[in-house]
């Protein structure tokens, strides 16, 4: 059973994924008494890259963001229903995008991509230093 979860589905946009960048980075400040500003902020670099690619990629579809907070540390992870997985470039100097996955990488304590019937769902995890509150 997860300690803390906010999960909720959003509209394949830009202003979706804004909104819910802020949904769940407000959320995760709700859990600060586990999270430390350092995982906090880079949690919310690495959602909103994984937003973007999910919004860039996705087709249209709707989208499914989630946050989780449990023993194994805080897990972000975007839903979409494109089976077409994001891919590391190596973007120029010049290059306005194209470096979201190292990005993600550089941040996040692990990554992956997951197929899913239809879709994919690309997550990332980060430890946490303190110790989970025993759920009650």
């Amino acid at each position: 059973m997860d300690a803390y979860q906010i999960r909720f589905p959003l509209a394949s946009t830009p202003l979706g994924a804004s909104t819910a960048r802020r949904r769940l980075v407000d959320g995760m400040r709700a859990w600060a008494e586990v999270l430390d500003q350092e995982v906090l902020d880079a949690a919310e670099v690495v959602v909103a890259e994984l937003l973007a690619n999910a919004v860039q990629h996705a087709g249209g579809t709707v989208i499914v963001a989630r946050a989780r907070l449990d023993f194994d540390g805080l897990v972000v992870d975007v839903i979409d229903a494109s089976p077409v997985s994001p891919t590391v470039d190596s973007p120029g100097l010049e290059a306005e995008h194209g470096r979201g996955l190292f990005l993600v990488a550089a941040l996040a304590d692990r990554h992956g991509i997951e197929p899913l019937p239809p879709g994919k769902r690309c997550w990332a995890q980060f430890k946490v230093g303190a110790p989970m509150p025993a759920a009650s």
